[in-house]
């Protein structure tokens, strides 16, 4: 897990662009915001961590594949820069984090007789109810 979180942030390639909010004249002059982009079929991530990378990234992964990330929260380039990677981070491992399958629960014969006679009590309940015909 950890080679793919390496090769991911040596294949990132990243871009300064200017950041609105709080800076002053700073945001004006220097371009703080961190834009980060990663070719996801670069990684060769495995099937099921590759599904769950691309529903966990959301509005955030391109249709040509390639992830998006912008990191504008701090007022420096280097701390929006540390951000962005520790995003990029949490996400792969968050993929990689496969929820446990659900183990079925099993009802014995009692049990099944008791669930179809409630059903069948139910039903007919259901069935008395209706239109009232006036004969």
């Amino acid at each position: 897990m950890d080679e793919v979180v390496e090769r991911a942030l040596a294949l990132v390639s990243e871009s300064f662009i200017a950041a609105a909010g709080p800076g002053g004249q700073n945001v004006n002059k220097v371009a703080t915001a961190v834009q980060l982009r990663l070719d996801i079929f670069a990684l060769r991530l495995e099937p099921l961590v590759f599904a769950r990378f691309k529903q966990l990234a959301g509005s955030r992964m391109t249709a040509k594949g390639e992830l998006v990330l912008t990191a504008r929260r701090f007022r420096t380039q280097e701390a929006n820069r540390a951000d962005a990677r520790e995003r990029l981070t949490e996400l792969l491992r968050e993929a990689h984090n496969l929820p446990e399958k659900r183990a079925k629960s099993r009802l014995n014969r009692i049990g099944k007789t008791q669930r179809l006679e409630s059903k069948k009590k139910r039903g007919t309940v259901k069935a008395g109810r209706g239109k009232v015909q006036f004969d």
